[in-house]
């Protein structure tokens, strides 16, 4: 019974020492952060789900009040994370506050049993606190605010922990959590995806070019399995926003200020760069920090110098060195300028605008590394004679340390004291917010130039005379009753996107779009207008192959439970 909770207790300690990671989240009001928009994007996608759209694409208020697609182009994962929060009655500013907390924290989970398989226990709790505590991951909280980005962070030791258990044991419960932790890794930050997906790859053939053996055979099914599985569960939201970005200003944010060849990092940096709130710029004096972190960078040095002893003893575990120190050199190579031709050569890469963006794959590999001293030392197959005693007295210390040394990094730079309803008024959504980010409205948008130009409700006239009542608002369909005197143009402040359909008297329409909405004629007479998102032809089908995935996924569950595989 007591040997059962050993690993619970290993991840409790996890989740303990985690608390000065997010404890300055709960402060009274908020903190604000390059990508303030985060409590508006939750409100927004519980408003979505409220209104019962499902998968969420379309944002009712945002986009000047016009609405745009920003879930089919800007992972929603954890939105919908901080919208199943609103669902039990949080607002939207502690919704936002949870779901950030909930980022965090799987961090740590994930790496404390990926890193477990390898140092044991207490090198399990090391590592996990080393990735939850990394310099970067600070940056991306209470800096960038980069939820986004951080839940693609969290949910990258789970991916390679379901990959490789789904290898060894070739049990197809790892297959769900590794396909599962890969969806919403996708679907939470595809540039993340985009990075971290490369070293996958380099996993699974090395994996299948060095441990090629009959009785291998259904392991390397389940574990190619479960990258496929990954990649056709998140399929609603990866397909749409590679497939569909031209109808939007998205690609605009690729190059000018965010132009990958002015923001590689300077070796320098990684050990050293002062802490900071601001931006990037050119050179090797930034605004915000770059740290690798030095604890993160002797641990991972001292794992390659344990490798002789390693061979030694555990073969897994020194391989598990070498392949995760090259991948971590390769990370570092990736984000400098020694990089530079690759990044030249690849057009895709200039999708993740900064090579700094690395520091999230940095952080993991030498996270993982920095658990091997702690399981030299005191691992259940360590090398030195050591008592319960010493073991407990080198872990405490060593999570003690961590935490210390890093947690200062942990906190926001000033306070400002709102509540939720500063964050979701209509005028701050369809203003302040929208400012901040509005590259998802269609090329060519006419955007307001000052609050007074941004509209009021969905329906004006453009031309005749007509009156409006009884409207109805949701975000994937409005309507409204109209009694026009003469032919007259409805002019819809709605954004253009082609997932829109819009009806009189029950009949699909063609609708004129114009720089500032769509526009439809009617004729003399009372009639109805309305408006519906319908999705376009390639969301819908990538819809399907999610759907027909997840049912795959049960059955495969199912039937593996019945063979005993599970």
């Amino acid at each position: 019974m007591k040997k059962n909770l050993l690993p619970l207790l290993g991840l409790c300690l996890v989740l303990f020492a985690s608390y000065w990671s997010f404890a300055p989240i709960f402060i009274q009001g908020f903190f604000p952060v390059h990508d303030d928009t985060q409590v508006a994007r939750v409100q927004q996608m519980s408003v979505a789900l409220h209104d019962g759209m499902l998968p969420v694409r379309w944002v009712p208020d945002l986009g000047y009040g016009y609405g745009y697609p920003i879930f089919s182009f800007y992972g929603p994962f954890s939105y919908y994370v901080g919208a199943f929060f609103m669902f039990f009655g949080a607002d939207a500013l502690i919704a936002t506050k949870l779901m950030m907390t909930f980022g965090i924290l799987l961090s740590g989970v994930g790496m404390y049993y990926l890193a477990k398989m390898y140092w044991g226990k207490a090198g399990g709790v090391v590592a996990a606190l080393l990735y939850v505590y990394a310099p970067y991951h600070a940056v991306n909280i209470y800096v960038r605010g980069a939820v986004g980005e951080f839940f693609g962070y969290a949910f990258i030791p789970l991916v390679f922990y379901g990959v490789i258990k789904a290898y060894e044991l070739g049990k197809f419960r790892y297959v769900a959590i590794a396909g599962l932790s890969y969806a919403a890794l996708l679907s939470s930050h595809n540039l993340t995806g985009l990075m971290v997906t490369p070293f996958l790859v380099m996993l699974l053939l090395f994996l299948t070019l060095f441990s090629l053996r009959k009785d291998q055979k259904i392991s390397f099914y389940f574990m190619y399995l479960s990258f496929l599985f990954g990649l056709l569960l998140s399929a609603f939201y990866w397909v749409p926003a590679l497939l569909e970005m031209g109808y939007t200003n998205v690609i605009s944010q690729v190059g000018g200020a965010a132009d990958f060849r002015e923001h590689y990092i300077c070796l320098p940096q990684l050990w050293e760069s002062s802490w900071g709130y601001g931006g990037s710029v050119r050179g090797c004096v930034d605004g915000l920090s770059f740290r690798m972190g030095k604890i993160h960078i002797l641990l991972a040095g001292a794992s390659l110098l344990l490798l002789p002893f390693v061979l030694r003893k555990q073969k897994k575990s020194a391989i598990a060195i070498v392949v995760a120190f090259i991948f971590l050199l390769l990370s570092v190579f990736f984000s400098t300028d020694l990089s530079k031709p690759i990044w030249k050569a690849v057009p895709v890469l200039s999708f993740i605008q900064y090579p700094w963006r690395f520091l999230s794959v940095i952080s993991f590999f030498s996270s993982f590394l920095g658990g091997a001293l702690i399981w030299f030392l005191i691992g259940e197959v360590g090398f030195i004679k050591k008592t319960r005693a010493f073991q407990v007295l080198i872990l405490g210390v060593s999570v003690g340390l961590l935490v210390a040394f890093y947690a200062k990094l942990f906190v926001p730079q000033t306070i400002v004291q709102k509540t939720a309803s500063d964050y979701v008024k209509q005028e701050t959504l369809r203003w302040d917010t929208s400012r901040i980010s509005d590259e998802y409205l269609p090329i060519g948008f006419m955007r307001p130039l000052v609050p007074a130009d941004v509209p009021i409700s969905r329906f004006s006239v453009d031309s005749g005379n007509a009156v409006f009542a009884d409207d109805k608002n949701k975000t994937q369909v409005f309507s409204v009753n109209v009694r026009a005197k003469m032919q007259s143009r409805i002019h819809l402040n709605l954004a253009y996107f082609p997932g829109w359909k819009v009806y009189v008297d029950g009949d699909e329409v063609e609708y004129q779009v114009e720089k500032s909405g769509i526009s439809v004629m009617v004729p003399p007479g009372e009639h109805i207008i309305e408006a519906k998102y319908v999705g376009t032809d390639v969301e819908n089908v990538a819809d399907m192959i999610t759907y027909i995935s997840m049912f795959g996924l049960v059955t495969g569950i199912i039937f593996s439970w019945r063979r005993r595989l599970l």
